[in-house]
């Protein structure tokens, strides 16, 4: 095995174990999508990694290798899920759903993994239930535990679940959004759910849809800090490894389209698989995504994206026109560094999270300013990166119109606005 900072390279299947050997997209050597750049080290060298995504021949699980440590991604974590409203809206659709689903009450327990800054666990403690928030990221945790959400600050897997069962009990919703993605060890983490759950719990996962990521080309929502791309037919495999039954699904326009599967125990057969899971397992081998040839023609899809949005750019700034940036997310330092788009095509690009302005988008190196530097600069048009919240953000920024300005999203093709 070689070892990569601290880190063996992988040598199959991060779930299964076969050899990876298929090919989805190479989008060559990128930075850390979540690694800002403060000023003072600018001039320093910064660490590139390989961004190549495999799907694995048998259990058709697309994946990352891993090259640097969760710790080191999330050790000083810049992401904040309650800059968005738009986010915060969808939590809070999501706790009145399954509080009425569930039947929850003020005996019930609720724990959330990969919890961040209690975007989600805030709205169950308004309905007076127990929560409990698992976040490997301290600074993030901190800003939860000052908004009233319990927070323990720790790594999620079968260990960890083990020392939560002994403080707290098992729990009657386990809820993991946005996260699955980021687990190294699928494994290790899907087996502490299992032993997490009450007998008569249910586990509910949100993740960007595979189907929806390859369909509508959404490569930029590849990044480092996330190892695996699910399919439902490659989610369902997992969790039967771990004794978890999925019994539903729901489709979710979130971060450009999500599923959000429902599981429980083996044994708990109160809950027979519904409709909705049968259907969808049905359309995704009616599709292809149960033979490795499916997998084959992403990589020629991107690489045209890449073609057209450059020469979209290069066509805006030859009329002389002035193009900034809106947002600083993962996919955007994805997009940005593979076509090689630094400040010779956006002059700058601002974000609501303070956390962020004042630094530099890894890599690019363009600088993140507030989103009032827009309304000082009228610029003519405004890139908005975090494509999935563009309905928000023009409505955020709809005075950029005021100066004739416009707005330009992926759409999956990069298109204008009006």
């Amino acid at each position: 095995m070689e070892r990569n900072n601290g880190i063996s390279a992988q040598a199959g299947c991060r779930f299964c174990g076969a050899k990876l050997q298929h090919s989805l997209v190479d989008l060559g050597m990128s930075p850390l999508c979540e690694s800002y750049v403060s000023p003072e080290k600018t001039n320093q060298m910064e660490a590139f990694y390989p961004l190549h995504v495999y799907v694995c021949g048998n259990c058709f699980l697309a994946q990352l290798q891993q090259y640097v440590s969760r710790e080191e991604i999330f050790n000083e974590y810049a992401y904040f899920s309650s800059y968005s409203d738009s986010w915060l809206e969808h939590a809070k659709r999501y706790t009145d759903m399954i509080v009425s689903r569930l039947g929850l009450n003020h005996r019930s327990t609720v724990m959330e993994l990969a919890s961040n800054d209690g975007y989600l666990l805030q709205y169950f403690v308004q309905k007076k239930i127990k929560v409990i928030g698992v976040e490997p990221a301290a600074n993030v945790a901190a800003v939860a535990e000052k908004n009233g959400v319990p927070t323990v600050v720790k790594f999620f897997g079968r260990e960890t679940a083990k020392e939560l069962v002994a403080q707290y009990g098992q729990v009657d919703l386990l809820i993991g959004n946005n996260v699955l993605a980021q687990v190294p060890d699928l494994n290790d983490f899907v087996g502490g759910m299992k032993t997490v759950l009450k007998p008569d719990g249910v586990i509910t996962v949100e993740f960007p849809h595979l189907m929806r990521l390859m369909n509508e080309n959404q490569f930029d929502t590849i990044y480092h800090e996330h190892f695996s791309y699910f399919s439902f037919i490659a989610a369902e495999k997992i969790f039967a490894r771990h004794g978890i039954k999925l019994f539903d699904v729901e489709e979710l326009s979130t971060h450009g389209g999500s599923l959000r599967i429902y599981g429980r125990h083996d044994e708990d057969g109160a809950k027979p698989v519904g409709d909705r899971a049968i259907e969808m397992r049905q359309r995704e081998y009616d599709a292809g995504y149960g033979r490795i040839e499916t997998y084959g023609n992403f990589g020629e899809q991107v690489k045209e994206t890449k073609r057209k949005l450059l020469e979209f750019l290069i066509g805006v700034r030859r009329q002389g026109k002035s193009v900034v940036g809106y947002g600083a997310p993962g996919k955007g330092n994805t997009l940005l560094n593979y076509c090689g788009i630094r400040t010779d095509f956006i002059d700058y690009t601002v974000d609501r999270n303070p956390h962020k302005q004042g630094r530099y988008l890894p890599g690019t190196h363009i600088p993140i300013r507030d989103p009032e530097e827009i309304r000082r600069t009228k610029p003519e048009l405004v890139f908005i990166l975090p494509w999935n919240l563009r309905d928000e953000v023009m409505e955020q920024m709809s005075f950029v119109r005021e100066w004739g300005g416009r707005f330009a999203a992926r759409s999956p093709e990069i298109r204008i606005f009006e």
